[in-house]
């Protein structure tokens, strides 16, 4: 089968687990030299990097903080040198805490929208220099379905997470004549650390809202991301997909 990635060279942030592991794995099988980033789970980004190479791919895991902007600068830079290209971007790297809002601490409610939506702006701002260039790109940013419904005790996730989609909607309008597309896809619950993390009752109450019945799996979530980066999907941008069995429609 023909890999429609070839030779291309793809950043996934917080790609040492979860969704993002999933994402890396696929990216590689099409033929993507993938840049599997993490922050501090190297043992697990290894794991990663010998998993795609065993499988006879090329990947690197490369550490830095998305929410800091000298050491996205430096790392996406270094990336572009090393490979003297750079295709792809998937913005996954994230994370919650849940708090109702009058407990919610300010410095909390930075946290949360310094890694998710000022992590997204960052790396793509540091990506973008380089794909300009390039007259080609594709960006991928990882928002949620919480985005849509709202969940008690996340407003800082779902706000920051809104905040990407309209980054991504008012992005893809400035770099449509560069052909570069900008999406993003929101998964609903999907089967990761995360999902493991809440009560059994909490569980089985959001299990019952979702009509197929269960909860995604990350490979469904890659295979969305996948079909977005590809030269097929050209002339797909500034859309939102929803990957949640159909919790929201």
């Amino acid at each position: 089968m023909k890999q429609t990635l070839l030779g291309q060279v793809a950043v996934v942030t917080g790609s040492s687990r979860g969704i993002g592991r999933a994402i890396a794995q696929r990216l590689a099988r099409e033929g993507a030299v993938v840049v599997v980033n993490y922050r501090q789970s190297q043992e697990a980004a290894k794991v990663v990097v010998d998993t795609i190479r065993g499988q006879g791919g090329q990947a690197e895991a490369v550490s830095f903080d998305v929410s800091d902007a000298q050491a996205v600068n430096h790392a996406i830079r270094d990336i572009f040198n090393r490979h003297g290209r750079l295709d792809i971007l998937v913005n996954n790297a994230g994370g919650t805490l849940d708090q109702l809002l009058l407990r919610l601490r300010e410095d909390e409610w930075e946290r949360v929208l310094r890694v998710n939506l000022t992590g997204t702006f960052l790396c793509t701002k540091a990506a973008l220099r380089w794909m300009l260039r390039a007259h080609y790109g594709r960006i991928v940013n990882i928002s949620s379905v919480a985005s849509h419904l709202g969940n008690v005790g996340q407003t800082a996730y779902a706000a920051a997470k809104a905040g990407i989609e309209g980054l991504t909607r008012s992005l893809a309008r400035e770099v449509a004549t560069r052909n570069i597309t900008v999406n993003v896809v929101a998964p609903g619950f999907i089967a990761t650390d995360m999902l493991e993390q809440l009560p059994d009752v909490l569980k089985q109450a959001y299990l019952q809202l979702i009509p197929m019945g269960r909860w995604g799996k990350p490979e469904e979530v890659a295979e969305v991301v996948v079909f977005l980066v590809q030269p097929a999907a050209a002339y797909v941008t500034g859309q939102v997909i929803g990957v949640n069995g159909g919790l929201y429609m």
